[in-house]
């Protein structure tokens, strides 16, 4: 019992610090371009990924993929075409996503699904697969992420110097929203599709306070998560809290002392 206890935690834990090494990065942009609300609304979309995976006999992750593709897409486009602004389209997209999976679910029920773990993820219950997609898909998004960081970090002083480079920021923003799609669709196992963009959010909110560069801030902010992963899963098996939840707690007591005043730090500008 006490070696298969070990077994299921060991598996977390390296899940969770794949992920974490992942979204630290990531999650670096979304802070400095203020992407927040776009992450919530892919992840919202998630749900009908959910939807449309049942409906088609998908794996869940593949449906949430896909979905959330298209709703990237549907941004990048509507962003172009329409007149609103950006945040109400985020708003529309985002809760008619969410309204659209649960509708759809419901006509389902003799599909057992916990929407618990859905919301809140199950970070314990993940398998040896689970963890090997989460490394190898996250190999594969550090190398995505690495072939845009230029064109990204130009693209984020200024679009027009990033076009007059040649880096192609749209094409670079675009590859960007569909990473940030895959990502959040292999994290929603682990997190849910509630906590996965505070993941994202808070880890590099709190490893600015200290960087003196984009390389250092997404460093920090892998190592950041790295730490609220492996803090969180002790105090939810102290504490016998959800596993998931208390991650983000840990994330939020670390950006929290990090805001404390230390004598030694230059905050970066």
């Amino acid at each position: 019992m006490h070696a298969m206890l070990d077994d299921f935690v060991v598996r977390a834990l390296l899940a969770g610090v794949g992920l974490a090494l992942v979204t630290g990065p990531t999650g670096c942009f979304i802070v400095w371009r203020r992407l927040a609300y776009f992450g919530e609304t892919i992840a919202h979309s998630a749900l009908l990924g959910v939807a449309v995976a049942i409906l088609v006999d998908l794996h869940v992750a593949v449906g949430i993929f896909a979905i959330s593709s298209v709703v990237v897409l549907v941004m990048f486009f509507l962003e172009r075409r329409e007149t609103l602004p950006t945040d109400t389209l985020l708003g529309l997209l985002a809760h008619g996503g969410l309204a659209l999976g649960l509708v759809i679910l419901s006509f389902f029920p003799a599909v057992r699904l916990d929407l618990q773990a859905l919301l809140f993820g199950d970070i314990l219950g993940v398998t040896r697969a689970d963890v090997l997609l989460v490394w190898a898909g996250g190999a594969v998004a550090l190398g995505v992420l690495a072939w845009i960081w230029r064109a990204l970090l130009t693209a984020t002083v200024s679009v027009d110097l990033a076009a007059v480079d040649g880096l192609k920021p749209e094409r670079a923003r675009l590859v960007f929203g569909f990473l940030v799609a895959a990502i959040i669709a292999v994290a929603v196992k682990l997190v849910g599709v509630l906590l996965v963009v505070a993941l994202l959010v808070i880890p590099a909110a709190t490893a600015r306070r200290f960087a003196r560069s984009p390389e250092a801030m997404a460093l920090g902010a892998a190592m950041t998560g790295v730490f609220a992963v492996g803090g969180g899963l002790y105090a939810s098996a102290e504490l016998d809290t959800p596993t998931g939840p208390s991650i983000v707690v840990v994330a939020l007591f670390l950006f929290a002392v990090a805001r404390l005043p230390w004598p030694a730090v230059r905050r970066v500008r």
